[in-house]
């Protein structure tokens, strides 16, 4: 929102309020001014003048030599080249010795000095606008009005010295989108008496009226208009009206249009002035039908459809409602009526609609935010007397059609709800007098809860509908900086730290010392990784996605990390390893409200990871391979040192269904581990399988106490043990089966360890080894630390457990 000082102290003029107190006042109640600067950079010695007669310069085609009463007392001799120079017209003199501001950015001043052009002496130079800094137009000599005193000096005249502010408004602000809402918010603050322009019916003087019809109640709640007949629309704009305009930061077009940009800055009202002979017929105002066009008045053609309003009339569209009126009933400098309309869209029916057609408007600007509904014919009355003084004609009576307005109820405010969210002690009184300053109409009260205000919001206030809103008015008007900073009082004490729980930093840092990098994804994801990898179908979706793929809450970490791959991937990066340590989030109607969680929802942290390529940088020493299920069992197992796990099949939706295991602990599940489904290999166009795993990130904080075992100083029994099973036994179960043998007949506490070192499966059936059998071969370390072991004892211990496999799945030895 750009404006001018005066302009607004038209409106408001607090006395003793300088410009820079003001512009704080406004920022500190909401209102940022982020920029406050004079209309024209400083100089002196430029006056009004007037050119007294002219000639050609005897040795230039295209100057002139002028002769100019700049009342100083003497006629002035000064060489001009600018086109539009002629006898009678006053323009600003720059007198000698003045200094004019740079032409260009990061140029210097110059002073204007006596000097000869072409042979001819000049006393002077007579300045067009740009050359003021007043504007970039430079096609020629800044024409003043008739009335401009001779001799005055420019900047008093023009007032030069005159400040333009630059608001950054808040979206709930748009109340302030004009110098009426400004003011009043100013008037609010000091205290200073308002002051609004006439806005009186004018005299009507025809009987002329236009149909309209409102066919469309949820795009249009109120539509007023009038016909004005047989006006000037070459009327040239008063030049208070233009000064205004352009240090508003709107350009001059014609009469007509200009009211209109006008009255929307002083008023916040957007209108559309028609070319009444253009229209066909009667006006609609409906939504739009698909398939139907329009060129609008920037010359784009755009297409609507059921989602668009417009304005239509007997034939075809005239205007996209709230944002741009339409080339065809556009008024030009020929048209002698016009039908002049205000209307109050819906803010819901007019938000992104701009921003679908790649472009913004004024009007769409102040509609998607709430323009003021009960001041439709007021405002029409301000536009038509402005027509009628500047342009001429005769007006209609006003039609005003109100069908859909908004219903505004009461909000209740609470003083000691205020107190706690603004942390000081309010008077009922101050609230009270901030409501009456900024015109809310309240009823005050005694209830369970102490005194409560009940204020109705005005028409022009659409951001006041809960009771932090009027909170927030409060502390506005009642001064920010009043309000003291203070720090939080909260105990300190060093908390002693869990030996048995280790940090998520030194999580982290363990999973990068095997060799994966940290990823960061968004905790909201897309609703079809939710179906794909977590078979998800009611995810917890966001009121306010950031983006429309990003509208749900992810319950698992899978897959931002298998979106992270697929970017590298398509990258030509052959060997990626990432993890994460992030949140999740999942509904458990079990979980109540506290400082941390929120009733019915989960957010447990997790540690995930995901490999993909091969297994190893490309070496002399390795040969290549992809990475494999076994590989990531190792990391999660490092991982989880000194605990140690256990690996359960598993069906889960992104994994394959025979390389997928879950991750348990002491009999609890953590997570799961395995290889990406086919299905999803497929779907997400990748070239090799990716091994993850996703584990509670709790579970892995929590590593025991160190505990001490003492070293035997005898030595070791070692055995190689080689059984025959079927090819669909489990090595779980059966090491499970022997360990169980060992503990059973008490030779338990020499077992050290046991590990399987090979595995062989005979291409054919041979007198050993049957076609559907395998091979199994453990290494068993039994060690005692009392005592050396007998072979007698380390033979019973290897019977033991071969007998119990024989038992239990029919192992035999193998020869």
């Amino acid at each position: 929102m750009q404006f001018s000082e005066s302009w607004l102290r038209t409106f408001v003029n607090p006395d003793n309020l300088t410009t820079d107190a003001l512009s704080h006042r406004l920022t500190m109640a909401g209102l940022e001014v982020e920029e406050v600067g004079p209309v024209a950079p400083p100089f002196d010695k430029i006056v009004v003048a007037r050119v007294l007669a002219t000639e050609r310069h005897p040795n230039a085609d295209r100057l002139n030599v002028c002769q100019v009463d700049a009342g100083t007392g003497e006629t002035l001799q000064i060489v001009c080249g600018a086109p539009n120079v002629k006898p009678g017209i006053l323009v600003p003199c720059a007198l000698v010795g003045a200094v004019l501001p740079p032409t260009e950015a990061g140029g210097k001043p110059f002073e204007i000095k006596v000097g000869k052009l072409r042979g001819v002496e000049s006393y002077g130079m007579l300045c067009s606008a740009r050359e003021l800094k007043l504007s970039e137009d430079h096609e020629g000599l800044l024409i003043l009005p008739e009335d401009a005193p001779v001799g005055e000096n420019i900047r008093r005249y023009l007032d030069l010295d005159d400040q333009v502010f630059v608001i950054k408004l808040t979206p709930n602000k748009a109340d302030c989108l004009s110098i009426h809402g400004v003011a009043r918010e100013v008037a609010a603050l000091t205290g200073a008496p308002l002051t609004l322009p006439a806005m009186e019916p004018v005299a009507v003087t025809i009987d002329d009226r236009l149909p309209v019809k409102i066919s469309a109640p949820d795009l249009c709640g109120r539509f007023s208009g009038r016909v004005i007949r047989g006006v000037n629309a070459r009327a040239a704009t008063p030049a208070w009206m233009v000064q205004r305009l352009e240090r508003a930061g709107q350009r001059s077009i014609s009469a007509l249009v200009d009211i209109s940009n006008y009255v929307m800055l002083e008023l916040g009202r957007p209108s559309h002035v028609f070319d009444l002979d253009k229209i066909h017929g009667g006006l609609d105002v409906r939504w739009g039908r698909k398939g139907e066009q329009l060129k609008l008045l920037n010359g784009n053609t755009v297409e609507v459809d059921e989602t668009v309003g417009v304005i239509a009339d007997d034939k075809e569209i005239e205007s996209l409602a709230g944002i741009m009126g339409g080339d065809s009933t556009a008024v030009t400098l020929d048209t002698t009526n016009i039908y002049l309309e205000a209307a109050f869209w819906w803010p819901q029916a007019i938000q992104g609609r701009a921003r679908r057609y790649n472009f913004s408007t004024d009007a769409a600007h102040r509609f998607e935010r709430g323009v003021d509904y009960a001041t439709t014919v007021e405002h029409i009355e301000r536009i038509t007397a402005l027509i009628l003084q500047i342009c001429g004609g005769q007006a209609g009576p006003v039609d005003d059609q109100a069908v859909n307005l908004p219903q505004r109820p009461p909000v209740r405010l609470r003083v000691v709800r205020a107190e706690r969210v603004l942390g000081i002690a309010l008077n009922p009184a101050e609230i009270a007098d901030v409501f009456q300053r900024l015109g809310l109409p309240f009823t005050q009260g005694e209830g369970a809860e102490g005194t409560v205000f009940e204020v109705t919001p005005p028409s022009y206030r659409f951001d006041l509908e809960i009771e932090e809103d009027l909170i927030e008015e409060v502390a506005r008007i009642y001064g920010f900086e009043r309000i003291p900073a203070r720090p939080p009082v909260a105990e300190s004490e060093m908390r002693p730290t869990g030996e048995a729980r280790r940090s998520t930093h030194a999580v982290r840092h363990a999973v990068a010392a095997r060799d994966y990098q940290e990823v960061i994804n968004f905790a909201f994801v897309e609703e079809k990784w939710e179906r794909d990898f977590a078979a998800n179908d009611n995810p917890i979706r966001l009121l306010n996605p950031i983006a429309s793929q990003l509208a749900v809450m992810r319950s698992t970490l899978i897959g931002g990390l298998l979106d992270k791959v697929r970017y590298n991937l398509n990258r030509k990066a052959a060997r990626v390893r990432l993890f994460e340590v992030g949140r999740v989030f999942l509904r458990n109607a079990g979980t109540g409200d506290g400082g941390l969680t929120v009733a019915g929802y989960d957010q447990p942290m997790r540690v995930a990871g995901i490999a993909c390529g091969p297994a190893f940088e490309e070496q002399w020493g390795v040969p290549t391979r992809p990475v494999d299920f076994f590989d990531i069992k190792g990391d999660v197992e490092a991982l989880l040192h000194p605990r140690q796990a256990r690996f359960e099949p598993v069906s889960h939706p992104a994994l394959h269904p025979g390389r997928a295991a879950t991750v348990l602990l002491e009999g609890k599940p953590i997570g799961v581990i395995g290889e990406l489904h086919p299905q999803w290999l497929q779907a997400y166009e990748l070239s090799n399988a990716p091994v993850l795993f996703e584990l509670d990130l709790d579970a892995v904080r929590d590593i025991g106490l160190p505990g001490y075992t003492e070293i035997s100083k005898f030595p070791a029994a070692v055995r190689d043990l080689a059984l025959v099973v079927k090819q669909t036994l489990r090595v779980q179960d059966l090491t499970d089966a022997m360990r169980a043998a060992l503990d059973k007949q008490g030779f338990g506490r020499y077992l050290q360890s046991l590990v399987l070192f090979d595995e062989f499966r005979p291409k054919a059936a041979s007198a050993a080894i049957g076609a559907d059998e395998k091979s199994l071969a453990f290494r068993l370390t039994l060690q005692d630390t009392g005592a050396t072991l007998q072979d007698e004892t380390v033979d019973s211990a290897v019977r033991c457990m071969v007998e119990a496999a024989t038992a239990a799945f029919g192992a035999r030895l193998r020869g």
